[in-house]
């Protein structure tokens, strides 16, 4: 039989307070408290939160305590009608929880409570409530962070990773946290995949493996209206689906001079190449295909080599795919067709025939991976020279993450330009 309900004082202030007040010994069947139907906690609950009609500040954090020493708090979820979670942190005891997240501006929310009492018995309360604007001290002046998802629409390799660009730096771990759960990624099938803080402007998003083959994927941001700082709140960003064809894959063996590709986990050709000769050696690692240009200029003077030197050239060079900004490419070089298959004489590219060079360029789209094995060269860098992502293992990718790892503030923009390295 239930308890009569205490009267309580309910304290205004300025956090959302929801009290749980001492909970019910329901009479049940056969005297198990867990086979009956949870009961409405309503005449135990008071709440100390905006009055009906009323907004609560969403930069105020949501707490929920229990008033009884015998009863506690099993679960509490929060939720907005956009279905975005409120993160938060729920006592070793029971006794109290509260959010760990920011709330929305101008957003409806619905917290459901779960308690139970000395003897067991289970309890429910269902509360819903409604943000408005923030307040006048963190709303003034404040900035709208901005997210710009990439690469952009369309069908990429299996080992395109995927990008977000912040409107401005974010380089508090803790607001950086905040940032990185607004970030959803989606993909039909599911992966383990997780984000990458490359600076305090950029992150990057891959799997634990390759993506798998026709995946679509789909980004979103929820962060719109969520104070992520003092003054930056986040803003409204555009969605971006896309998705992977066949998985491509070209091996390179520069010890080996020949060139693999496989389709599908098939091999479906093999290719006699030449790449990076002592001083320009190729560089070892994965690397994914940036872009692809019938026709590029290429000259010495690029790379660091003085115009009128014996290593300078200026010539045209067909059926380039580019796998570094830096100047990196799989490309036609008939100029060398009596090394390929047998020497390495480039200044750091892979040459082959114009034959075999016009099919890899019509076989490779972005996002497919280009690996290379057996070089003298340093290993392709993660960030800053194109995607050189995957050289990262999983644990070390996801101590870029600022939910999983450690995501200290990385280098600004300007530092990771000045630390990229010399053109191939």
């Amino acid at each position: 039989m239930r308890r009569a309900p205490r009267n309580r004082t309910v304290v205004g202030c300025t956090l959302l307070v929801i009290a749980l007040g001492t909970s019910v010994t329901g009479c049940t069947s056969g005297g198990d408290p867990l086979a009956a139907e949870p009961y409405d906690a309503a005449d135990r609950i008071s709440f100390s939160g905006p009055s009906e009609g009323e907004e609560a500040d969403p930069d105020t954090p949501l707490e929920i305590v229990t008033e009884d020493s015998g009863g506690r708090i099993t679960d509490v979820t929060a939720v907005d009608a956009a279905g975005r979670h409120v993160a938060g942190e729920l006592a070793a005891d029971g006794s109290r929880w509260h959010s760990t997240s920011p709330l929305a501006a101008g957003t409806a929310y619905t917290v459901r409570v779960s308690t139970e009492d000395e003897d067991g018995a289970r309890g429910r309360k269902v509360l819903t409530f409604t943000t408005g604007r923030p307040t006048a001290a963190t709303s003034s002046g404040a900035e709208s962070l901005g997210v710009t998802f990439g690469p952009g629409t369309g069908t990429y390799g299996v080992g395109q990773p995927l990008t977000a660009e912040l409107s401005a730096p974010v380089k508090d771990p803790a607001q950086r946290a905040v940032v990185e759960r607004g970030l959803k990624v989606s993909s039909t099938p599911a992966v383990n995949g997780a984000w990458h803080w490359v600076d305090d402007k950029e992150l990057h998003f891959r799997p634990r493996e390759y993506w798998p083959e026709n995946t679509g994927i789909r980004m979103h941001s929820t962060l719109e209206g969520v104070m992520i700082g003092d003054r930056l709140r986040g803003g409204r960003t555009a969605p971006l689906t896309l998705r992977t064809g066949d998985r491509v894959i070209a091996v390179t063996d520069v010890a080996a001079h020949r060139l693999t590709v496989y389709k599908s986990g098939e091999e479906i050709r093999s290719i006699a190449v030449t790449a990076g000769k002592p001083g320009f050696e190729t560089r070892n690692g994965v690397k994914v295909v940036l872009a692809k240009e019938r026709l590029v200029r290429m000259r010495s003077t690029t790379i660091g080599i003085a115009e009128g030197s014996p290593e300078s050239y200026d010539m045209p060079v067909h059926f380039a795919t580019r796998v570094t900004w830096s100047g990196e490419y799989v490309h036609a070089a008939p100029w060398s067709a009596g090394s390929q298959g047998y020497d390495n004489v480039s200044h750091g590219c892979v040459g082959m025939s114009t034959e075999d060079a016009e099919w890899f360029f019509g076989t490779f789209q972005q996002g497919d991976l280009v690996e290379v094995v057996n070089s003298g060269g340093a290993t392709m860098e993660p960030f800053g020279n194109g995607f050189g992502d995957w050289n990262l293992g999983w644990e070390q990718w996801r101590e870029g993450s600022a939910l999983t790892g450690g995501a200290g503030p990385g280098p600004a923009p300007e530092e990771k330009a000045r630390l990229r390295p010399r053109p191939a």
